[in-house]
């Protein structure tokens, strides 16, 4: 029999395990032109929460009584189409099922390497190419520039922020625990990390390790926190808005104080961006993050929940902070 998670109701704020349902289903099987996939590892993001609001975004919302989507790395165990072969691991945007067919369209073969299989749905995946695209082309720092990144221990911001070191930048980043600022300046070679949760004047912990202002500020989270990065920026400081999770579950609209004031004053750049927005330069960032992988100087951190059953869990942690880099499910 097949396992599939649907969405069965639409949260009201922060998701719960009563919004998705295990369905059973039998295994389908391939006609001409198709693979049949066996899911072996699957992505989790932050993002996947927009989805299921019923309201317009840059996707269309996930459909009720309907199984949910993200990235996954998954292995033809049964193929009629040409292009793959039964054996062959391939990634691609994937229904949380056990078992399913494609037609092998949105497909991508990737090598079978243990030692990089997971990484292609984290640092040469979507998340890696998110974190480079949206600071270099956007951010666009320079050698000597400081970088802030929210929501630093995270499978975007850590790479953010590895980036940015590579490129000649000093890299402060925000995280939620003592272990994630170790983490980050230990294991990712930050400059230096802070607290946001014990820190009782985040501001001025800002204005301390960074002497000479922030100059590209990497937004992961929104609300608070972005406000006391703000109050740091320099002129002519670029702001790329990657996500806002601090708001994605808020049940009404979150009044904060405005930002427009001190954007015109240091005639900043805030602009959000999805990865599709770069999607000519997929090859080039993709080229340099191998390379920089292959040669040693990225690292990355996941978190990994094992088992079919515990991939709406691994979803909700995501909202508790208890993720250390990406959040993957192995089947």
């Amino acid at each position: 029999m097949n396992k599939i998670i649907v969405l069965y109701k639409r949260p009201a704020g922060k998701p719960a395990l009563g919004d998705f349902k295990t369905e059973i289903e039998d295994v389908p099987t391939a006609d001409d032109g198709e693979v049949l996939l066996k899911t072996r590892y699957v992505s989790v993001d932050p993002y996947l929460r927009g989805r299921m609001n019923d309201e317009e975004s840059y996707i269309p919302p996930f459909e009720l009584n309907k199984p949910l989507q993200s990235g996954i790395i998954a292995e033809v165990v049964d193929s009629n189409n040409t292009l793959f072969k039964v054996g062959d691991f391939v990634l691609g945007n994937l229904d949380w099922k056990e078992y399913q067919v494609s037609n092998g369209k949105g497909l991508r073969t990737i090598p079978n390497d243990p030692a990089y299989l997971t990484a292609h749905l984290g640092i040469l995946g979507m998340t890696g190419m998110t974190a480079y695209l949206g600071l270099t082309k956007i951010g666009a720092p320079k050698p000597g520039e400081t970088i802030v990144v929210s929501g630093a221990a995270g499978a975007v911001g850590s790479v953010v922020g590895q980036v940015g070191k590579l490129l000649g930048c000093r890299v402060v980043g925000l995280a939620g625990s003592d272990e994630k600022v170790e983490l980050l300046k230990s294991k990712f070679h930050f400059d230096e990390a802070i607290n946001y949760k014990t820190t009782t004047d985040l501001s001025a912990a800002i204005k301390t390790a960074c002497p000479a202002g922030v100059d590209v500020y990497f937004d992961n989270v929104g609300g608070p926190i972005s406000d006391a990065v703000l109050n740091n920026i320099n002129k002519h400081a670029r702001i790329p808005l990657c996500g806002a999770i601090s708001l994605y579950n808020a049940a009404e609209p979150v009044l904060g104080p405005y930002i427009q004031p001190v954007l015109v004053k240091k005639s900043a750049l805030i602009q959000g961006f999805i990865i599709g927005d770069f999607a000519a330069h997929l090859p080039e960032a993709t080229k340099q993050l191998t390379s920089w992988l292959m040669e040693g100087k990225l690292t990355y951190s996941e978190t990994i929940y094992e088992g079919f059953d515990h991939i709406t869990q691994a979803f909700l942690a995501l909202f508790e902070g208890s993720n250390e880099g990406k959040m993957i499910v192995k089947i």
